[in-house]
């Protein structure tokens, strides 16, 4: 068993519907998939690569060690105390892109290089909620309707470009703590090379292996709650490693803080079964969601609402 992979190219052909049960029941029953031919043309990936990992030898990679993984991690040996870890810290350099923040200044390429991708990788998850509109029954756009507030709010789409470079005691921290992501479609491009991401199913952990040149698919909150628990999203973590720097690119699309999240209603006018979630604007969520990330999920949604 393992995570699927899907050739979305196959949806112009003859195997469309096949491809559309594949992507259905991949968001049924893992909550994440890879994307293989999925339009993002390759040597923008590969400038995306390398201007990422440029960026880090060049403006991230000495602050991190002196980062408080860092310090946390070298106290935590000099202690001398064996079997003691580091429970609440994330092995992980991290910054995030929207279109209003500040940017990276090198390598000089990063910036154009990035804004190509961003526009690139928000087509692709807009036609990714197509797709899952039209396997749970819903009308067009329908979620990017809800995430926009009925058209008066933007979706949030950001970008969070992530490095876990190697850790003297992987047996000691974790690169990412085990969590799901609180937004609505998570598109990543991982590292080819290193792998370290790993989703949970049936209680087992799995490894998202890595595969040149493809695009990660997770399912988020916001998406379980409009499927009504259709569509899961699934715990994930990130391992650390000693060997290698391993690279993450993840970009979220998410509801507008002010749109209002429940579960939808199918195109036919019912409801697609008795609603298991409440109504609840996307802001409040994420309020709970700061302080209870690394919680489980069903916490969240008890405080949002549910009885």
């Amino acid at each position: 068993m393992a995570v699927p992979v899907i050739d979305l190219s196959k949806l112009e052909g003859s195997e469309r519907a096949a491809t559309m049960a594949e992507i259905a029941s991949a968001c049924e029953e893992w909550g994440f998939f890879q994307l293989v031919n999925h339009g993002i043309p390759l040597d923008l990936l590969d400038r995306v690569k390398k201007v990422c990992s440029e960026c880090y030898k060049m403006e991230r990679e000495e602050g991190f060690k002196d980062s408080k993984a860092v310090q946390l991690l070298n106290d935590l040996i000099d202690s001398g105390e064996a079997c003691k870890t580091l429970d609440d810290v994330d092995w992980e350099d991290v910054f995030i892109l929207q279109d209003d923040n500040q940017w990276p200044s090198n390598p000089l390429q990063f910036k154009e290089t990035m804004k190509e991708y961003r526009l690139e990788l928000k087509k692709l998850a807009e036609k990714m909620l197509n797709i899952l509109e039209d396997n749970l029954g819903l009308s067009q756009d329908h979620i990017k309707q809800t995430f926009s507030g009925n058209g008066s709010h933007n979706p949030f789409f950001g970008t969070k470009v992530s490095h876990y470079p190697p850790c003297p005691r992987p047996d000691r921290v974790g690169g990412l703590r085990n969590h799901t992501d609180a937004g609505g479609l998570i598109l990543l491009f991982q590292d080819d090379k290193f792998g370290g991401l790993q989703v949970l199913k049936n209680g087992q952990w799995f490894d998202v292996q890595p595969l040149a040149s493809t695009i990660v698919i997770n399912i988020g909150d916001q998406i379980e709650v409009i499927s009504n628990g259709r569509y899961k999203s699934a715990l994930h973590r990130v391992l650390t490693s000693a060997n290698g720097n391993r690279r993450s690119i993840a970009s979220f699309y998410n509801p507008a803080l002010e749109a209002v999240i429940e579960p939808a209603v199918m195109s036919g006018g019912g409801k697609i079964e008795k609603a298991g979630y409440p109504s609840f604007v996307f802001g409040d969520y994420m309020e709970i969601y700061a302080k209870q990330k690394f919680m489980d999920k069903e916490l969240r949604f008890q405080s949002i609402g549910i009885n």
